[in-house]
């Protein structure tokens, strides 16, 4: 587990720099923030760089390196040990010398600015998705791209750290559920850390953004027909059902990964040669981790939200979607916007994808 326990806020040493970062939610937000305090961490090593996140997603930063505190809030409760008012008290305690808002919403400025550091950091106005947020700001950061992990990176750089590609720290467990997959499928153990077998991944929290599973078992299929590997299905909470619609549809091919955790999935993504997915949190936790990926873009734009890696591959339909960030479409079901790409066009993809991994291998 990164950092102090949750609640520890230590008390500011005046010889050492400390940051506060404010980024609450949700899983793939969080991952695509993390270069901003490996920046931070790079520049300063012995800084102290806490970080503020909500109670529901604070899981995936005890996977990251390099952090001093985590510093969960449920910012629906004024009281109690995780309530806004004694989480504030202690942020300012603390002392920090730079809060930077890393989410660029009104609530999320008002907490980098209630933590009382001596300067505050965000966005430039434009980049906000709350303009309102921006009145909370002591400096603003210009972003070179319109990648949110451009964003991260631009805002290291306005909090004084050191300019440089982007880094994650994401730490894979230690994890029976390699073992037990591997035993699945039939696989050796290998030296190297990848592992051929592919993961696929049928579910996300917008309806829209889920393509259907009867196509992700062709995709299944075509992964062992051409490529030689097997298919893992993963599956969270109320998305069993889909993982098994897949495995059904895939002939046999693809198999149900056993009841998974988020660290569980890390550790799985981290042997995986291959993730299929759309634009949920898992792939933003694969292409942090170098997994070669295929995602699947309707409502959001990979220009923004998509694997960062100039390898990756995303097949979008955001050019012709009407519902850009909206949980449902407002189509017609024969006309949904992420129904209209077709296995042969993602299968297409994974043929040139693997192609690519390959070919950096040999070099």
């Amino acid at each position: 587990m990164s950092g102090t326990p949750p609640q520890q806020v230590p008390q500011r040493d005046p010889g050492r720099r400390a940051f506060l970062i404010v980024r609450l939610g949700a899983l793939g937000d969080i991952v695509h923030a993390l270069p901003l305090a490996a920046a931070l961490r790079a520049t300063w090593p012995d800084a102290r760089i806490d970080w503020l996140v909500d109670v529901k997603h604070r899981a995936i930063l005890d996977h990251v390196g390099g952090l001093s505190a985590i510093v969960p809030v449920d910012t629906r409760r004024m009281a109690g040990e995780t309530g806004v008012v004694p989480v504030v008290r202690r942020l300012r305690a603390a002392r920090y010398d730079v809060a930077i808002d890393a989410q660029g919403l009104l609530k999320s400025a008002v907490l980098a600015y209630l933590a009382g550091a001596a300067r505050v950091v965000g966005l430039a106005r434009d980049h906000l998705r709350e303009r309102l947020a921006s009145w909370a700001y002591d400096d603003t950061a210009q972003p070179a791209g319109p990648h949110v992990v451009d964003h991260a990176l631009a805002l290291a750089q306005a909090a004084g750290a050191a300019a440089g590609p982007p880094r994650f720290a994401l730490q894979a467990p230690a994890s029976d559920v390699v073992a037990h997959v591997r035993d699945q499928l039939g696989l050796e153990p290998t030296a190297g850390a990848t592992q051929p077998f592919a993961l696929i991944n049928p579910g996300a929290a917008w309806p829209n953004k889920r393509w259907p599973p009867d196509r992700l078992g062709a995709v299944a299929r075509h992964i062992r027909e051409r490529h030689r590997m097997d298919s893992v299905v993963l599956w969270g909470p109320g998305e069993e059902d889909a993982a098994r619609r897949v495995v059904d549809a895939s002939g046999g091919v693809a198999r149900l990964a056993p009841t998974t955790g988020l660290p569980e999935v890390i550790a799985l993504l981290r042997r995986a040669s291959l993730m299929v997915s759309g634009d949920t949190g898992p792939v933003h936790i694969a292409a942090a981790l170098g997994v070669p990926v295929v995602a699947l873009f309707g409502p959001t734009t990979p220009g923004r939200n998509g694997p960062w890696d100039p390898d990756d591959t995303c097949v979008s339909r955001y050019a012709e979607c009407d519902c850009h960030y909206e949980r449902r479409c407002r189509r017609d079901e024969a006309h949904w916007c992420l129904g209209t790409i077709a296995v042969d066009e993602v299968t297409r993809a994974i043929d040139d994808r693997l192609a690519r991994a390959r070919a950096r291998e040999r070099h």
